[in-house]
Formats: C-alpha cells, structure tokens, sequence
C-alpha cells in the first residue's frame, strides 16, 4: 500500500506516464465513495496508468470552520486501506491549508492535477468544489480539464430510499444509535479500531465479563450510548501475525462480541469507552491492537441500582448479541 504525504513528498515517477485522480474527503469510504473509486480504477486500467485518490487531512473544515469540524467515521490510514481494496493503487493525503483554499480554480488545476499527478481524467461526484471560496464546480472542472486534454467524470451522488448517501447521514445515523443504516450505506460494517488499554478492572473481577476496553478521542465518531451486538478481531502487530493465538483467540479472525459504548452510568460515569466481551474465548488483550465492527443495535444505556440487576442484564445482552449474529 502506497501513501504519500503531502504534494512535496510525491515522487516524480507516480504521475511520469498519466493518472486517473478522484478528490474528495472520503470520510467512511460509503457506498457514493465506492463509486467514485471504482470508476477511476476503471479509466486507469484503460488507459493503462496508475489510480490516484487524493484525499485530506484534517478536514478541510478545519479551516473554513474550526468550531464545526465533524466527528471523523475512519482515520486517513483506514481509508487509504479501504482504497487500496476497491482497486486504487497510490493515496496522496494532504493537509487542507490556507494556501491551498486561497488558490483559483485555476491555480488547483494546474498545481495537483496538472503539475504534480499528470492527470489524464479526473472523477469527482456532482457536490464536488474546489478553490477559492468554493468557486470551483464540476462544470468548472470540465471547463478547465477540457482546456488541457483531461478527462471529467462527474458522478451523481447516490440516493438510497428517502436520502443521499452521504457522510453527514451516517454520523447522524450513528448519533441515534441506528447502526444498521449507517452500515447499509457504508457497504459494511462500522468499524472503530484501536489499542486495548486497562479500564475499570471490574468488569472480569466483580461482573464475571472481562471486556476489552477501546478510549477514543472526541474528534471519532461513535455509535449513541447502548448495547450492540457485533465482532472482534485482533489485528496483526506488535510482533504478533495472522494465524497466531493469544489465549483461545485467533488472530485476524473475526469473534462474536457484545460491545457496550458509553459512560458506566451505573458506576457514576466515567470516560465515554468502547467495551467488548468476547464471547467463548479468553485472552489477554492489554496492548494489542483491535477492531470493533458493530452489526446490531440491542438496548439503550440503562442504569441499575444493584450488581446483581446488572449481571443479569449482561446476561439478556449476551443471549441477544447470539441472536443477532445468528
């Protein structure tokens, strides 16, 4: 998998013979992502060049909009990994600055897509903009790409019943805990991913289902405070490679989990987490990295006025978490 960082940092090989470029944010790689991805792989096989899909990093609201930066649903490294499945070969991230959003339509043109990818077509989706202000639009694109012989894809953005499959969408989805249609519209599972660190402790000690705990910085999406059922996998690192065990615990391999998101209400609350009890299996898991996918919503977050109503309720989560997973 090949990722570059920054404009400077393309090498002068990737764009010598042409490329196919898409644009855009790419945030959760949704299904109206997929689409774009796919036609650019489609174009570059054609032609017999690289796929190139430049993204950013932060967000660009960052700079039009600090106080309104949306939760991210994937980090750069996922959705580059994402890419590299739907067929794209390199990832140019790169940092939206006040250079950058100060540039013409014009000046974008032909420093990326011209000056540094050598780009023979270029697809974006119809809400796409571009420069100063925004004032680029697909029909400016066209405009500018058919003054210098490049090809412009523009692609109408994908409807699934009563909206636009869109980024916004899924985080609101997410927000109201309706998993199966953020998951409908990214194609697969929501997946959060990260390294298991030491909760509470009590969870093995005093409730009998020791949890892999997962903390997350404010600017990750989560699925609403509640109960899901979904999957584990231990994700190879660390000295540790698909196909080994840890504990009963394959790696790579996905495990059937309950998974509880929020703040331990019946504890007094404590940091917003992400905690999975793995069914069948035992493992010491501090310091690994793993993934999280969410398949089913099962409950709200409740609070109970005793251990013993809490068990219990873990219990009913468990069975639940075998029902919805089949």
């Amino acid at each position: 998998m090949s990722i570059w960082y920054g404009l400077d940092r393309i090498p002068e090989h990737l764009a010598a013979g042409g490329t196919v470029v898409t644009i855009g944010v790419f945030d959760g790689v949704h299904r109206g992502h997929q689409q774009l991805l796919q036609r650019a792989v489609e174009l570059a096989r054609e032609r017999g060049v690289p796929s190139v899909m430049f993204t950013f990093d932060p967000h660009p609201t960052v700079v039009f909009k600090p106080d309104a930066v949306p939760p991210l649903l994937s980090s750069v490294r996922r959705r580059a990994e994402l890419a590299h499945e739907y067929g794209i070969d390199h990832v140019v991230v790169v940092s939206f600055t006040k250079q950058i959003a100060s540039w013409s339509p014009e000046e974008y043109v032909d420093q990326v897509l011209v000056k540094m990818l050598n780009a023979k077509a270029v697809v974006v989706g119809d809400n796409f903009t571009f420069g100063h202000k925004a004032a680029g639009t697909p029909e400016t694109l066209r405009e500018l790409g058919a003054a210098r012989g490049m090809r412009v894809d523009v692609l109408e953005l994908l409807e699934d019943g009563d909206h636009v499959v869109c980024s916004t969408w899924i985080r609101q989805a997410l927000a109201e805990g309706n998993v199966d249609g953020a998951n409908e519209a990214l194609g697969r599972h929501f997946r959060v991913a990260g390294e298991v660190t030491h909760g509470a402790g009590r969870g093995g000690r005093a409730l009998g289902f020791p949890t892999a705990n997962l903390y997350f910085a404010e600017k990750f999406a989560l699925p609403a405070d509640g109960v899901y059922a979904g999957y584990v996998t231990i994700l190879p690192g660390h000295g540790i490679s698909t196909g080994a065990t840890i504990g009963t615990m394959p790696v790579g391999e996905r495990l059937p989990a309950a998974i509880s998101v929020g703040t331990n209400p019946t504890f007094g609350h404590e940091p917003r987490s992400v905690e999975s009890f793995i069914l069948d299996h035992d493992a010491d898991l501090y310091g690994l990295d793993i993934a999280v996918e969410f398949v089913h919503h099962l409950r709200g977050m409740e609070t109970y006025n005793s251990l013993d109503e809490l068990i219990e309720a873990i219990g009913r989560d468990v069975t639940d978490t075998r029902k919805a997973l089949g």
